[in-house]
């Protein structure tokens, strides 16, 4: 599974897709759709467009929040908030080979995603964001530490934790150190497409110093 996420943004259509298709252009090989209170037409429109860049560029596809059009369109999965319905009925809607990660912001959440078997949690957020316009209480990395620690205690088997909310290139390290397996990043991709190969750099370097 890749480590680098790009959620999309953008106010209109065209502006979401000429995002993405930029991420894509830098190297991301992740993109999860994110457009709400997008008009349905529009976001339809989107999640095809998205969905053939993602496949020319080999990339991983997935939608935020809507599983109907996450199996109507075919995509590579979904991602689902706490308050998006349940994994199990995404799971028995998408089958057995799609994406579906959830959201957690607390031990308790964390042990939830574990227990629905999604593929990777998406856990924050690090740091205050203006992204979201509901954020849930912020982390940082002491809460992050806390929660891995947590599982440790548990002898729970990490599972594939990542990062978000006000994510940095200078994070990459210290996650990863706390045992956080990669990071899904908005704005600052958005704001600048060409940081993805820093971003990449960074955590394929400490890949390869644990390795040494």
């Amino acid at each position: 599974m890749e480590k680098l996420q790009y959620i999309s943004q953008g106010n209109t259509r065209l502006e979401q897709e000429n995002n993405i298709r930029k991420a894509l252009d830098n190297g991301v090989h992740w993109v999860q759709i994110r457009w709400k209170n997008a008009p349905e037409n529009e976001l339809i429109s989107l999640c095809e467009i998205s969905k053939q860049l993602c496949e020319e560029y080999r990339s991983i596809c997935i939608i935020n929040d809507n599983v109907h059009l996450a199996k109507t369109i075919d995509v590579d999965g979904v991602h689902l908030g706490l308050n998006d319905g349940s994994i199990q009925e995404a799971r028995i809607i998408l089958g057995e080979n799609k994406i579906i990660g959830g959201t957690a912001n607390t031990i308790s959440d964390v042990l939830q995603r574990i227990n629905e078997s999604c593929d990777y949690i998406g856990l924050g957020p690090l740091r205050f964001t203006s992204t979201k316009e509901k954020l849930s209480p912020v982390l940082g990395f002491e809460g992050y530490q806390d929660i891995i620690d947590q599982l440790r205690e548990k002898s729970i088997e990490l599972p594939k934790i990542f990062a978000i909310g006000g994510v940095g290139l200078e994070d990459i390290q210290p996650l990863q150190k706390i045992g956080i397996y990669g990071v899904a990043v908005s704005s600052q991709i958005t704001n600048h497409p060409s940081i993805i190969n820093e971003f990449l750099e960074k955590i394929n370097n400490y890949i390869c110093i644990i390795k040494n």
